[in-house]
């Protein structure tokens, strides 16, 4: 592992450049709620199911509220208003609400203010002790099982069909991985919805909803059992409805979430305010369920060159990093992304690699880290494919990582198959066997490349957290700093659904996951 080539103390001061980069963007997440946020509320409170055509309850009663242009006090009071008209369900609750004119939802007197409020605060107090309880199942299975030793193996899933997903996941699981990840059907994070129900149709991937998570966590529990060793399960909750797949992965015990605002703004063309906001909320979430967040830094360095790009890889996570502990999640939850990307024609890639990925552990000692493999340069010759990713292998053993995804040789050709990914789970197996304690046996030398290196890289990421801080993390963004892509304050999709919180806004989870 790497000596002291980056000084504690420039560490530290790269903390403090993040946190000061972040704290402006607190005043914004102060101040105002969304659209996801107020529905991600209702589901706390059991609004899960779908109206006419489909579309979600909570989406129903959040848009009404929001055309009557009341919204900005919260669902939740409103949800007591429903319930103060004599609502004996949550579908009632619905019902009457979105039934009332604009004009009937005008103000009441100081107690009944009150006795709504106090309501309210039972029921949620009541709806959050049946979350912990499920969250509660999954740890005793997770502790009774046992996980397998780092770095866990990751593999992906992605048939359309959650049925068919599962098959592969329980076939992956016996070949060896350690962690399952559902990718979303394609393009799901530009929905401002979350579809309902068990889907069989998708395209590039599953829908991301409630009850494909039941399906999928029900059949890897069961699969745990058999092979007594627990199987993680991960999905994605970036997009315009963070929060609410946060809540769905939540109740239904997943383990990992894609989550990531900097991934939204970037490569899907989410509004900032937006997608910084519903992250906050979303998070939150993630710290109380004890969900391990992945994030998205890898993807800078598919659309810039990995080897000029690579500080921007550090900076972000250092903000990143920021975000998260600010949202109340631990070191142990941090899976912070990077990959191995380097064009392989380049001499002393092993070298480059090994420089970033100690690094990134240098920098984060205590966080699991999200190891990614080679994708951008990938080349239809498979049996070149299959050497490439195991030089990936070889960087994650040796640099400690905690969760590595696996690459598949015909990575961009196919959607794996069976056979792609059971050569995938062996090698990695074997490489993780050979080199076991690997790092343990080698020093880097303070003069030589992997540490020169590093330090050149450390350097450009601390210029680049200083621009950050002077200009501000709008304007980087703007100058296309990371991942050559430029956004600006305004732009993109979900601006809309940004609203700002009236002196009284209600919101007891908010209170309920921030308190201490």
């Amino acid at each position: 592992m790497p000596g002291p080539f980056i000084e504690d103390a420039r560490i530290v001061h790269a903390r403090k450049l993040a946190e000061d980069i972040t704290e402006p963007i607190f005043e914004l997440i102060r101040r105002h709620t969304t659209v996801s946020i107020e529905r991600t509320v209702l589901r706390f409170f059991g609004i899960s199911d779908a109206g006419p055509g489909g579309v979600p309850l909570a989406n129903l009663m959040v848009d009404r509220l929001k055309a009557a242009g009341v919204l900005n006090r919260g669902a939740a009071y409103w949800y007591g208003r429903a319930l103060q008209l004599g609502a004996r369900s949550p579908l009632e609750a619905v019902e009457r609400l979105t039934a009332l004119p604009a004009e009937k939802l005008g103000p009441l007197s100081p107690e009944m203010e009150q006795n709504i409020r106090e309501a309210v605060q039972d029921e949620a107090r009541a709806a959050m002790d049946d979350l912990k309880s499920r969250i509660a199942q999954r740890d005793a299975l997770r502790k009774e099982l046992g996980n397998s030793p780092a770095p866990h193996k990751y593999v992906i899933v992605a048939t359309g069909n959650i049925y068919d997903d599962v098959d592969q996941a329980r076939a992956a699981a016996q070949a060896g991985a350690d962690i399952i990840a559902v990718i979303r059907s394609t393009a799901q994070s530009l929905l401002d919805y979350v579809p309902h129900g068990a889907t069989t149709e998708g395209y590039g991937g599953t829908y991301a909803t409630q009850e494909n998570f039941r399906i999928m966590r029900e059949a890897l529990d069961d699969e745990s059992r058999k092979l007594k060793r627990y199987i993680q399960l991960t999905n994605y909750s970036s997009g315009l409805c963070m929060a609410e797949i946060a809540f769905a992965a939540a109740y239904e015990r997943l383990d990992m979430l894609l989550n990531d605002a900097m991934y939204g703004i970037l490569f899907r063309d989410i509004n900032m305010r937006r997608t910084f906001i519903d992250q906050y909320f979303s998070r939150r979430i993630c710290a109380l369920a004890g969900i391990i967040i992945n994030t998205g830094e890898d993807n800078y360095i598919t659309t810039a060159d990995a080897y000029e790009a690579a500080h921007t890889v550090i900076a972000s996570q250092f903000i990143n990093e920021s975000f998260a502990k600010r949202a109340g999640l631990k070191d142990w939850q941090l899976g912070l992304g990077h990959s191995y990307e380097i064009d392989p024609y380049r001499p002393e890639t092993l070298l480059l690699e090994l420089s970033q990925a100690m690094l990134i552990r240098r920098c984060f000692p205590n966080a699991p880290l999200k190891y990614m493999p080679p994708t951008k340069h990938k080349e239809t010759d498979i049996f070149f494919s299959h050497a490439y990713d195991v030089m990936a292998d070889l960087v994650a053993i040796w640099t400690r990582q905690g969760i590595q995804l696996l690459g598949m040789m015909t990575e961009a050709m196919h959607t794996p198959l069976l056979a792609d990914r059971y050569v995938a789970l062996k090698a990695a197996s074997y490489i993780y066997r050979a080199a076991a304690g690997i790092d343990e046996e080698f020093t880097v030398r303070e003069d030589g490349k992997i540490a020169n290196r590093a330090r050149e890289v450390f350097g450009r990421a601390m210029e680049l957290l200083e621009e950050c801080q002077k200009d501000g993390m709008v304007a980087a963004i703007g100058r296309g700093h990371f991942g050559d892509v430029k956004r600006t304050e305004t732009g993109g999709k979900g601006l809309d659904g940004v609203l700002e919180k009236a002196p009284d806004y209600f919101n007891p989870f908010q209170d309920m996951l921030e308190a201490p």
